[in-house]
C-alpha cells in the first residue's frame, strides 16, 4: 500500500512511498540488505554492527513489517504463543482466571490464543495450536476426565508443555486446583461452630469431581462432630432443572420454605445460587441471618450487593493463575519436566448471611 507524501515547507515532497511487505526478502530489498543479515538481525544473533540493527529496526518502523513467527520457529525459535482451552467464559471466575493468566503471560513475553472447548473436539483444538507451534497448552475448568487424560497423554509423550487449571485428578497432569474439600469443611466447620445442625445444600448435587471433592469435605466436618449426613443434610436439587442460577436458587429456596424440620443454615454451589436462595428465603418470611444462615462460593463482587452482605468462599484466583504461570514456564525452560499437583488454599470470607441459629 502506497502512502502519498505530504509537502514539505518549500511545497515539495520528500517523503519516499512505502510499499507493502510480504516477505522477508521483499523487507531485504527494501532495506538494501543481505537477507542473511536481516535474518540474522530479526533472530537477535550476535555479532552485527548497531547501524545495521537501527536500519533493519528502522525499516519495520516505516512498513509496518512482522517476521513470521513460525518461520522462526523452524529456525528453531520459540514462538512465545500459548493456547489456552476453556470450558466457558460465562462466569466471571473463569473471566478473572483469564484475565489473570493473560496478564501474567504477556509480562514474561507470551502471547495467547483462545478457544472455548465443546465436549469431544478437544484432539482437533489442540492440535490446531500444536500446528501454529505453541510453546504450551493450558485447560480452564471442568472438562470430560477421559478426555483431557487422553490430550494429557499425549502431551507427555510429545514433551509438550501444559497445566491443567481447576481439573484435580488427571493422571500425570501439571495441575492447579483449589482444594475444594478444604473448603467446603472450612465452611461447614463454620457453621457448626455457630451452632447449626441441619443443613440445606443447593446445587450440590452430582458426580463430577469438583462436586464430590466438596461432599468429601462436608463429611469430613460433620464427621468430626458426631453428625450424620442422612440426618444433617437435606436438599432439593433434582426438583428443579438448573437455567439461571438465580432463578434455581430461588425455586430451591421455595421448596425448603415448606419444609417442616426447616434446615437453619444452607450452602450453595456458588454465589448466584446463595444469592437467588437468599431473596427466595426473604420472600417467604424469613429473615436472614437470623432465621437461616447461607454461604455462596467463589466471593465475587455480587456478594456485597445483598442484604445482609454473603459469606462466601475465595478460590484464590490470582494466586491459581500466578502458580499456573510459574509452573508451565518451567516446563518450557526446562527446569523440571516432573508432573506437578498444586493446590491453593480457600478462604473464607465471613459476611452478615451467617450467625448463630435463634431458637
Amino acid at each position: 500500500m502506497d502512502v502519498s507524501a505530504s509537502p514539505n515547507s518549500s511545497g515539495s515532497s520528500s517523503r519516499k512511498s512505502i510499499p507493502r511487505i510480504n516477505s522477508t526478502a521483499e523487507f531485504a530489498k527494501y532495506v538494501g540488505l543481505a537477507r542473511t543479515t536481516v535474518s540474522r538481525v530479526l533472530n537477535n544473533q550476535p555479532g552485527l554492527k548497531q547501524t545495521t540493527v537501527n536500519k533493519v529496526r528502522q525499516a519495520i518502523e516505516e512498513t509496518g513489517f512482522t517476521p513470521n513467527a513460525y518461520a522462526l520457529h523452524l529456525k528453531g525459535k520459540k514462538t512465545a504463543t500459548v493456547g489456552i482451552c476453556m470450558e466457558n467464559l460465562l462466569t466471571p471466575p473463569v473471566v478473572r482466571k483469564l484475565a489473570r493468566l493473560q496478564q501474567k503471560l504477556k509480562e514474561r513475553g507470551y502471547s495467547s490464543l483462545i478457544e472455548v472447548l465443546e465436549p469431544g473436539n478437544s484432539k482437533e483444538v489442540c492440535r490446531h495450536f500444536l500446528s501454529l507451534r505453541v510453546d504450551a497448552i493450558v485447560f480452564v475448568g471442568h472438562f470430560i476426565e477421559e478426555e483431557i487424560a487422553a490430550r494429557v497423554q499425549e502431551f507427555n509423550t510429545q514433551g509438550t508443555p501444559h497445566v491443567v487449571i481447576d481439573q484435580l485428578g488427571i493422571i500425570n497432569a501439571n495441575t492447579v486446583t483449589l482444594n475444594r474439600t478444604k473448603a467446603m469443611k472450612m465452611v461447614f466447620e463454620h457453621l457448626i461452630g455457630l451452632g447449626h445442625k441441619r443443613f440445606g445444600l443447593l446445587g450440590l448435587s452430582g458426580n463430577t469431581r469438583s462436586i464430590v471433592d466438596r461432599l468429601a469435605g462436608i463429611e469430613s466436618a460433620l464427621n468430626e462432630h458426631n453428625l450424620t449426613k442422612a440426618e444433617s443434610i437435606v436438599t432439593y436439587d433434582s426438583k428443579y432443572i438448573r437455567k439461571n442460577d438465580f432463578d434455581y436458587g430461588r425455586s430451591l429456596a421455595s421448596s425448603f420454605s415448606l419444609d417442616k424440620n426447616l434446615p437453619t443454615a444452607y450452602a450453595a454451589l456458588n454465589d448466584e445460587i446463595a444469592i437467588g436462595a437468599l431473596h427466595g428465603f426473604q420472600d417467604a418470611g424469613f429473615r436472614i441471618p437470623d432465621d437461616l444462615s447461607i454461604v455462596g462460593f467463589n466471593n465475587q463482587d455480587i456478594c456485597s450487593m445483598p442484604k445482609p452482605l454473603l459469606t462466601s468462599v475465595d478460590q484464590g484466583i490470582e494466586a491459581t493463575a500466578d502458580a499456573a504461570v510459574k509452573l508451565l514456564l518451567d516446563q518450557i525452560d526446562s527446569l523440571d519436566t516432573n508432573p506437578h499437583v498444586v493446590m491453593i488454599d480457600p478462604e473464607l470470607i465471613i459476611r452478615g448471611s451467617t450467625s448463630s441459629p435463634k431458637y
